[in-house]
């Protein structure tokens, strides 16, 4: 049953036994609906539980130091104060809490949620477009429930790593997971450069193509990013509009270039075709694999049929093991694989998958693997 305001807000001033165990999440969205529902499937999962539920992001801000959630769920349209506008007050007002940004499907929001997403909001989630499909969404369901797990563990852990090195009980140095074994890197120069990403993915990805710009040039690279289709034409749009490079949604039958990027576009598989004088892109609207399309995996999967030994993949930030089954092929075929380190990651899931299988020439943040990148491109042994 879900909890009332009185129960909330006594609940967050004085939490019951076991609270401080649950990850404490807060929802603010002005439709009474969607507070309702998102806090009657919280209070169903034994990790996590409502703090508090807010109709608007003024109130949000000023309850946000008393409550203290470990997640916020954030509408972007509300009265009184948008999200937009409440975001960087939220994350200003309380260290490391993290922000999922709750949005629906239209142009503008998609852009408003890329906006939030590089001004620090660490994921989000597409709202279904009427009170009825959010009600009977199960896949939105799923979707909102692991992004506020994930993303909540995350924080308790940077929450408990950052006591222990207050009380000197670790360094503060990066950790290195002792599982993580590296393997040497193909001394083939790169002809493909494909990345996958998912939670976290957009400010990595715009981070890591900054630093790679002045090698961009050299071949085609394309982007798997778990993301709507309406979000990836607008992510596109930001990579040319931020770097001023060559970016766009990709559109099938195509020919890939050397000098630009490719976004996969959501809702769909992005593979490769090798014609007789090129390669071209190849969209699918195959079944979801891993819950995802486009799926990091078909991509690599088919960079390792295509390009093999020249194929460079990227594993960023994101949540999940999207892309392990494809880097094993491309690995197999020849190819390179580095990942995003742990400390950098928003979320180490994909990235942590195809690392801790072995998989990965490096694991290190976004500006290093940038620099294998540069090697990879001078024929230096990486």
């Amino acid at each position: 049953m879900n909890a009332s305001p009185a129960t909330l807000q006594a609940r967050a001033a004085s939490p019951v036994p076991g609270d401080d165990l649950r990850v404490r999440v807060m929802v603010v969205d002005d439709s009474v609906v969607v507070r309702g529902l998102m806090s009657r499937w919280i209070e169903q999962e034994p990790d996590m539980h409502v703090i508090a539920t807010h109709r608007g992001g003024r109130t949000a801000v000023e309850m946000l130091a008393e409550q203290k959630p470990d997640v916020i769920v954030l509408d972007i349209d509300m009265p009184d104060m948008d999200g937009l506008t409440a975001l960087p007050l939220l994350l200003k007002g309380l260290s490391g809490v993290m922000v999922v940004i709750a949005s629906t499907l239209t142009t503008r929001n998609a852009e408003t949620t890329l906006r939030c997403l590089s001004l620090g909001a660490h994921d989000y989630v597409a709202k279904p477009a009427t009170n009825r499909d959010v009600t009977f969404g199960l896949d939105f369901r799923r979707e909102v429930l692991e992004k506020i797990r994930a993303l909540g563990l995350r924080r308790r852990s940077r929450t408990t790593r950052a006591k222990e090195r207050l009380a000197g009980a670790v360094e503060a140095a990066p950790i290195q997971a002792p599982s993580v074994v590296l393997r040497s890197g193909s001394v083939a120069k790169p002809r493909l450069l494909a990345i996958g990403a998912s939670t976290g993915g957009p400010a990595a990805v715009l981070s890591f193509l900054q630093a790679c710009r002045p090698n961009l040039g050299r071949f085609p690279t394309v982007i798997c990013q778990h993301m709507p289709s309406l979000f990836t034409k607008s992510f596109a749009d930001s990579i040319r509009r931020q770097l001023s490079i060559d970016a766009s949604e990709a559109h099938h039958g195509e020919p890939l270039e050397a000098g630009r990027v490719y976004v996969a576009p959501g809702g769909r598989h992005l593979r490769f075709l090798a014609t007789e004088g090129d390669v071209r892109v190849q969209l699918s609207d195959d079944a979801p694999v891993n819950f995802c399309r486009p799926s990091v995996d078909l991509t690599f999967m088919s960079a390792a049929q295509i390009y093999g030994r020249s194929a460079l993949g990227v594993m960023l930030t994101g949540m999940g093991s999207d892309g392990l089954a494809g880097s094993e092929a491309l690995v197999a075929a020849g190819g390179t694989i580095v990942a995003q380190d742990q400390d950098t990651s928003v979320i180490w899931g994909m990235p942590g998958a195809v690392a801790r299988q072995g998989l990965c020439a490096l694991v290190a943040p976004v500006q290093a693997l940038a620099q294998f990148v540069d090697s990879a491109v001078k024929g230096e042994r990486p």
